[in-house]
């Protein structure tokens, strides 16, 4: 007998950014697996039983839920954000590749839900407004040369980079690093914006200049936006500044 895992965005954090999907997913399953502040944003009724488990712990999470589910349980796994950008889905297509046959005849869904990069972006104008790329600055399953030639060819490219799990107690150094290898390519009048906690009580959006930005300033809250050299900075007297990225690049004929 086989049950249904369905894998939810809840979204970066605000109850109204929970899309009506993914609500009905969370009122449909009766196990719910995920890093404990995830679990936490849920109100779950009397009958639905919450399994909580350290961030770091995708893949065994992944193949505790895929148990359930194979015993013909309906079950969640439940990622802040977009579980496929960076996130649960992703471990959990692996678990499912690298396990028993009876794991793929699981249902399985995967809910989508708005990831940081687009909540940041939403809450500073348009940096996204023209071709950018994500990258996640953890070196704890890639190296970080890799990091390096991946930041290296997208600033060189011409990319708006949102850059993912910035910095932690265990990664201090990598966020500094990330922006000396930028400096050598972009100018340091590039925009670059700091959101953090977008859309919660406790959310901080803030834009600096490359050439002036400190690294200590973020957190693995903090989700980065880095612009393209074409990315622009409207100043608005009392009201916010809004950044922005043309719709078109430079040397179009359209």
């Amino acid at each position: 007998m086989s049950g249904r895992l369905t894998v939810i965005g809840l979204g970066p954090g605000k109850a109204d950014q929970v899309t009506p999907e993914a609500s009905r997913a969370v009122a449909e399953a009766k196990f719910f697996y995920g890093y404990k502040p995830y679990l936490d944003r849920l109100e779950l009724r009397p009958d639905q039983t919450r399994v909580a488990s350290d961030n770091r712990e995708e893949l065994a999470r992944s193949k505790d839920a895929l148990i359930k589910a194979a015993e013909g349980h309906d079950v969640a796994v439940v990622s802040g954000g977009d579980p496929g950008v960076f996130a649960m889905a992703a471990a959990v297509c692996e678990a499912i590749e690298a396990g028993p046959a009876e794991w793929r005849t699981v249902d399985v869904a995967v809910v989508p839900g708005i990831t940081a990069m687009l909540a940041v972006a939403a809450r500073i104008g348009a940096p996204l407004g023209h071709d950018f790329c994500a990258i996640s600055l953890s070196d704890n399953l890639k190296p970080w040369e890799l990091i390096e030639l991946r930041l290296l060819a997208a600033a060189g490219a011409g990319f708006v980079i949102a850059l993912y799990n910035p910095i932690s107690k265990a990664r201090p150094w990598q966020l500094g690093r990330a922006f000396e290898c930028l400096t050598a390519i972009l100018p340091g009048t590039t925009p670059v914006i700091f959101g953090r906690a977008a859309g919660r009580p406790d959310e901080r959006i803030e834009v600096y200049l490359l050439a002036d930005v400190d690294a200590q300033k973020a957190d693995m809250a903090t989700c980065i936006i880095i612009g393209s050299p074409e990315t622009r900075i409207i100043k608005r007297g009392d009201k916010p500044a809004l950044v922005y990225t043309p719709r078109s690049a430079a040397g179009s004929t359209k």
